[in-house]
Parts: structure tokens; sequence; C-alpha cells
């Protein structure tokens, strides 16, 4: 086992790359039966990669694209989502968003799912974190949102959150700014469902710490920033301002040495205390790749030191309408942009990678929001 940095996705083997999100996202989010398109940028040549059908029409300019901007990908394409491919191709392993039981059903790795699926709950997950002794905002975990008691209520500090214990995409997560706001987010839930109250971590810096498992061993793979816009995640910010790998590490060697595999990550919130120390009390783990995983990868493929990644609207529903030939990455600069999530252009969303200084990336997003308008 070791905990070193590198670079690369993964670099030895050949994988199905499906990283479709139906199984594990909310339901009603605009755009998210497209985001298998977003894995293409980590995949490799000698791999298979499943994508929705609905975006064959944009596979000639996304990898005209890729091309220019000498980023390597998989060419041979299965337009079909079905977990049955991905048994189906001898010596080729999974690449999955999320190994959940329909992904284990067609990958038999039942050390693997029973893994993902304990701590992909938020009470499971703090559980542990006590166990391990890893830093950990004010908490308190019920097996059913009935198990809350009015003494609960009175004694927990305002504001704070209530949160089910197995969630996606922020849904079932409720900020109370008083007691009575969480009298009504509770009735949100039904009867029997786990959920947590945890404090309000008073921060503007949220960091988003990735590792990935390569055989036997654990890697480091990125510390990322969050960039916000109030309380709403807008993406992520590489490299970030600390990394602190060694307040999530003993959970992280946990997971591995139980069967996670892949890439998996952990959002920590960096809080200064009154004495000016600093600490990074962890939210929770994503047992997955997530948003930051894709942009992360692909920097480090392009060899790019310093990125942002975020989402934008776009009038445009087709690549090819898109005027931003000459405002991409180039190897020899360093510097440009990088369509990451291209599929949801069809519903008028792009995620982009901008490469080079804070100051070049911040001109690059004022242009690219002007054009895309």
């Amino acid at each position: 086992m070791s905990t070193s940095a590198s670079h690369g996705y993964l670099p030895a083997g050949r994988y199905v790359v499906n990283h479709d999100i139906m199984h594990c996202t909310a339901e009603g989010v605009e755009g998210n039966d497209l985001y298998s398109g977003r894995a293409l940028g980590l995949s490799e040549p000698d791999d298979f990669i499943q994508l929705h059908p609905v975006l064959k029409p944009l596979w000639k300019h996304i990898t005209s694209h890729y091309r220019r901007i000498g980023l390597s990908h998989s060419e041979s394409v299965i337009w079909d989502l079905s977990r049955e491919q991905l048994a189906r191709h001898e010596g080729y392993k999974p690449s999955v968003f999320y190994f959940g039981p329909n992904e284990c059903k067609a990958w038999n790795d039942p050390q693997w799912l029973e893994t993902v699926e304990f701590i992909n709950s938020k009470n499971n997950f703090m559980g542990l974190a006590h166990q391990l002794g890893i830093d950990v905002p004010q908490t308190k975990c019920f097996d059913s949102v009935n198990d809350i008691s009015e003494m609960d209520i009175i004694s927990f500090n305002m504001p704070c959150y209530l949160k089910a214990a197995i969630s996606v995409s922020g849904v079932g997560i409720y900020r109370c700014t008083n007691r009575e706001a969480l009298r009504d987010a509770m009735k949100n839930f039904a009867a029997g469902m786990p959920v947590q109250m945890q404090e309000e971590i008073r921060t503007g810096v949220f960091l988003n710490l990735q590792y990935r498992v390569i055989g036997d061993q654990l890697v480091r793979l990125a510390t990322s920033e969050q960039i916000l816009e109030g309380c709403a995640h807008q993406g992520n910010r590489f490299p970030s301002s600390h990394e602190p790998w060694d307040a999530i590490e003993p959970m992280a060697l946990w997971l591995k040495e139980r069967g996670m595999k892949g890439i998996f990550a952990f959002d920590l919130a960096l809080v200064e205390t009154p004495d000016g120390a600093i600490r990074f009390p962890a939210i929770e783990c994503n047992p997955r790749f997530n948003g930051a995983s894709y942009p992360t990868v692909i920097a480090q493929k392009l060899d790019i030191p310093e990125w942002s990644a975020m989402t934008f609207r776009t009038r445009y529903r087709k690549l090819s309408d898109l005027d931003i030939r000459d405002l991409e990455f180039n190897k020899i600069t360093g510097e440009g942009i990088v369509i990451v999530n291209w599929g949801t252009i069809l519903k008028g969303k792009l995620v982009v990678l901008l490469a080079g200084s804070p100051e070049y990336q911040e001109a690059l997003r004022n242009e690219l929001l002007y054009r895309l308008e």
C-alpha cells in the first residue's frame, strides 16, 4: 500500500467505461441522462466507452476538439448504456461512475459493493469517522426521523442542516435557520427515514480530496477547492490552498482495505479556530467519481498545473455552432479551454475546464460567458 502523488488515470489495463449516472441520481435534474459523455476525456484509445445514443450527432465535433488539443480518448464507442456490456469484453475491467447493485449484477464484486453502500450512508460515515479519530462537524445521527426528540431539537446549535443519511445531488438536505425551520424540515421525510442533524460550518473554503485505487495501491489523486456562489457549488479549482491528506487518510486506507476500487473522494471544510489554528472537519465521502474527477484526470493527462472547471449556460444546442476554436487549450502555452461535459449542450449546459493562471482563467470565463449567451 502506498499514498503517493501520481499522474494520469489508470496506467495499466483496458476498460469498458460506462459513466451513466441514471441509476444513482436525483430525479428531475435537467440533462442527467446525457452525463455519460463526460467520461470520454478520461478514457484511453484501448478502452471501450458506452455513450447515450442521442449523443451520436455530437461525436465528430467533440473528437475534433480533443484531437486539436492533444487529448487522447477511446475511439471504440458502444452506443448503448446497458450494464451487461461491462462483462462482455474479455480482458477488460469496468470503469463506472458508481458501483451499485446494477453494476454488481454485471460485474460480480460483492465486497466492492458492500463497501460503497456502507460509506454512502452519511450516518455510517460519521460513525466510522469517530471510530478512526477523524475530525467532523457536530453531528447527531438517527435511524429514523421519528427518533428526533424535542430535546434533540432544543439542545442542538442553530443554524444547522437536516440531511437524509443517503442523498444525491443535494436532494434531501435542508438548511434550518432556527428550531421551527428544523421541525418543518422533518416533515419532508418519510417515517423511518435515517437522517442526521449537523452544525453549519462557517467557512468559505471547502476542499475535495480524491483518491484512487490501482491494484493494491492507494494513490492520492488531487485536492481541489470548491468554487461557491453563496452555498451553491459551481465548480472546482486546482491547485487548492491546502492539501490536508492526513486529516482523512485513515478512512481512505480503511475503504481500500475493504474492497474500494477506482476513484473516490471526500469533502472537507477549512475552519479557522479562535486561537488562529486551522482544522479540516470531514463532511462526507463520495464513494465514486464526482464532478471534480473529470477535469482532474483531463488536466493530469494534458499536464495542466492550474485550472478551474465550471458549468456554463448557453443558448446553443449543437457543438458545431460554438465559436470558441481560438480559445481552445494550447499545449505550447498551457492555456485555453477544454470541454469536459459536452453532451449536456443538448440542454444548453456545458462543463468547461479553464487552463492557465488565475487571471487568465478569469479572462477566459468572461469571454466564454459573452460568446455562449
